[in-house]
């Protein structure tokens, strides 16, 4: 790209003096053999602004259920808040009538990996562990998060897979800084994980999001510190490691096609947050 010419980022500043030594560096780091993003995934400062206000959204929509959520309530009536509030201030919810998904959020109880279908059937029960997954659109812009939530008084065991999953999840965003790899952060999760005693679900993992649902990087959990893409600022995605209390193995649920169980029946948990990587570490945009 010509020096003088306006950068490719929307930015109104001369490539030379915006992103010019960004690309440069980028390149040497692909003449050393690692995977590098495109220009296609790194958000320009004016999509970043516009993400921001429906990661706001998304994470309104998560408190709006943490006020509501209790023993007794049906999954449904998750959905009900979460379709309502996010309606009510302008958004979308992602999930509605993607890909045939019936409903505007994923809930996933107990040994339900992720993409558990809301239903007037599935009642919260005390000692129960349900993973909330919101995402949402405003104004074309997407965003995405999960909160776990205990459902009165749960047993030890799954008080202690839900605080190890967030122990991962702190440990991979310590590595999520710039010019490292998303290898450092499927690494800092795995290890943690297995030291206490539980597996990541491997082939599900995080990926990019902002202007699409699902985009480029997918994130995984199982990868080694130095490997996969390189972290520019600008790039954005979920970090969201599925915990299991046993096997990493699963299974898909014949029927609706969507839900995904732990293959032993054991517990699993999920929390997610949205990243974005910064010139000088990361920002969470919401959880």
């Amino acid at each position: 790209m010509e020096p003088n010419k306006p950068c490719w980022c929307g930015s109104g500043k001369k490539y030379k003096k915006c992103h010019k030594a960004f690309d440069e560096k980028l390149h040497l780091l692909k003449m050393q053999g690692h995977i590098i993003p495109d220009h296609s995934i790194i958000k320009t400062p004016e999509q970043i602004e516009k993400i921001r206000l429906s990661a706001d959204l998304n994470t309104a929509v998560l408190d709006a259920v943490a006020a509501e959520i209790r023993p007794g309530m049906s999954t449904q009536e998750i959905d009900d808040i979460v379709y309502t509030y996010t309606v009510d201030h302008g958004g979308i919810p992602a999930p509605l009538n993607y890909e045939g998904f019936p409903k505007s959020v994923c809930t996933s109880i107990n040994d339900q990996i992720c993409h558990g279908i809301p239903s007037e059937d599935d009642i919260l029960q005390e000692g129960d562990i349900v993973n909330v997954d919101v995402s949402t659109i405003l104004d074309g812009y997407f965003s995405d998060a999960s909160r776990m939530f205990m459902i009165g008084e749960v047993p030890e065991n799954a008080k202690r897979l839900i605080q190890v999953t967030e122990e991962c999840v702190r440990l991979g965003l310590e590595q999520a800084k710039p010019w490292g790899f998303l290898g450092d952060i499927g690494e800092a999760v795995n290890t943690h994980a297995q030291t206490n005693g539980y597996q990541v679900v491997r082939d599900i993992g995080g990926h990019g999001v902002g202007l699409e649902f699902h985009e480029e990087p997918f994130v995984s959990y199982v990868t080694r510190r130095g490997t996969e893409m390189v972290l520019a600022p600008g790039m954005m995605f979920t970090i969201e490691p599925m915990i299991n209390e046993g096997t990493f193995e699963y299974t898909v649920d014949r029927d609706n096609g969507w839900t995904v169980y732990t293959a032993d029946g054991l517990l699993s948990a999920q929390i997610e947050y949205m990243v974005l990587i910064t010139e000088t570490g990361h920002e969470v945009l919401t959880k």
